[in-house]
């Protein structure tokens, strides 16, 4: 606790408009407000019979892109025909607000979702989304007026790699990363930092290919940013760009994919988590040293687990052959339990409970302990067959599917 403590107030230091959305009241970005999937808060020890009650809905396009909360709006990031689609809407009520709409021709080249799959950010006002054709856009959080764009294939010869750009924007103080891998006049740009108010670049840095994970700050450490791509993972310093550490990871098979995030597991260890052979490594800062790799420990094919009190919780296997909920002690490396066998899901942290949400499009309530599945609720709230990150904010989950979000009330009044 002391630990979470100290990485929680180093965040509040680097990040001061944080400090009062570490409680729950917004969710600015993917996974949450320190982009780990734990906030603080109670949740009941059941839900209601019939399910959690809807506080609202709307209709959405296509994406895997996840909701966002921010000063009582929910920002939502989706697809219909060519147009991609920014609105936000009254996060309680559901209300649209604004509209912002650009075109894109983007196709997958495997034929699954044409995307968006980047999480919009928020900060400081402005709404950061990054498309699947490689669109990077600043928008107004008030307004919806477009602030600034930049076309990173133009710019940064930013491949599609298998399932388009997928990289959900980090901002950092006065400016927003991301993970175009390319590069730009002969020098590297696998990342790229963006003055977040006209878009210059500030810096670019990192050979290597884009991959399917986000960029992270580190606890304890703000100034320094670690991102998985395609062949390494790498930490460099947010204010330059310079490298500070790499270390190579990444399957021998070609067709595969990085894309959890490392979890923070103390102050200077963290979880880098695939399947494809890949298997858990833990990681300890400076220099990225490998600690240990364990193969059938703990493989995240697309979501990230979450921490608590050492242990962590989410969905491990691939996809493909189905997901198991399991949680894992961080310190020992072993399993504590497996619990329910599902297509796949995502994974959020309240206090001392979790909220799942599966491709089945269940929501769980789960009590978070190492000493078995202890799955306390589920409720039907989504169609089957969806995988973005959802948000929760003030007793409210925002989670969606391929056709419509859902606003449903978790915590009573």
């Amino acid at each position: 606790m002391a630990l979470r403590m100290k990485s929680i107030l180093a965040i509040l230091c680097a990040f001061p408009a944080l400090a009062g959305i570490l409680v729950g009241a917004d969710w600015p970005q993917f996974m949450g407000p320190d982009r780990s999937g734990v906030v603080s808060g109670s949740l009941p020890d059941q839900l209601p019979v019939a399910g959690p009650p809807v506080v609202w809905e709307r209709e959405l396009g296509s994406g895997f892109a996840g909701p966002v909360i921010a000063d009582g709006k929910t920002i939502l990031f989706h697809r219909k025909g060519d147009e991609v689609v920014v609105e936000a809407c009254d996060a309680s009520a559901g209300v649209m607000l604004w509209q912002f709409t650009y075109l894109t021709d983007y196709v997958d080249s495997f034929g699954f979702d044409n995307g968006p799959r980047g999480t919009p950010a928020v900060a400081d006002g402005r709404v950061f989304v990054h498309g699947a054709e490689g669109m990077l856009h600043a928008i107004d959080l008030e307004s919806g007026k477009l602030l600034w764009k930049v076309d990173t294939v133009a710019d940064f010869k930013s491949g599609q790699g298998f399932f388009g750009r997928a990289c959900s924007p980090l901002v950092v103080k006065d400016r927003v990363i991301i993970t175009p891998g390319g590069s730009k006049d002969g020098k590297p740009a696998g990342m790229v930092a963006f003055d977040v108010k006209d878009g210059h670049v500030v810096w670019q840095s990192v050979e290597d290919e884009a991959g399917y994970s986000s960029p992270i700050t580190v606890p304890g450490s703000p100034d320094r940013v670690m991102c998985w791509m395609r062949n390494k993972l790498w930490l460099v310093d947010a204010a330059s760009g310079e490298m500070v550490a790499s270390l190579p990871l990444r399957s021998s098979m070609d067709a595969s994919v990085n894309a959890a995030q490392p979890v923070a597991c103390g102050e200077d260890r963290y979880l880098i988590s695939a399947g494809y052979g890949v298997g858990a490594n833990m990681v300890q800062l400076p220099g990225l040293e490998l600690l240990w790799q364990k193969q059938d420990l703990f493989d995240s094919h697309y979501s990230t687990g979450v921490l608590h009190e050492g242990h962590l919780y989410g969905f491990e296997g691939r996809q493909e052959q189905g997901q198991t909920l399991r949680c894992i002690d961080v310190e020992k490396g072993t399993v504590d339990w497996d619990g329910e066998a599902v297509p796949g899901g995502t994974i959020i942290s309240v206090g001392d409970k979790l909220l799942a949400v599966t491709e089945q499009g269940e929501l769980w309530l789960i009590r978070a302990t190492p000493e078995k599945c202890d799955i306390l609720s589920t409720a039907q709230i989504l169609r089957s067959g969806h995988r973005s990150f959802p948000a929760y904010a003030n007793g409210i989950l925002y989670a969606r599917d391929g056709r419509k979000v859902v606003a449903v009330k978790v915590v009573g009044d």
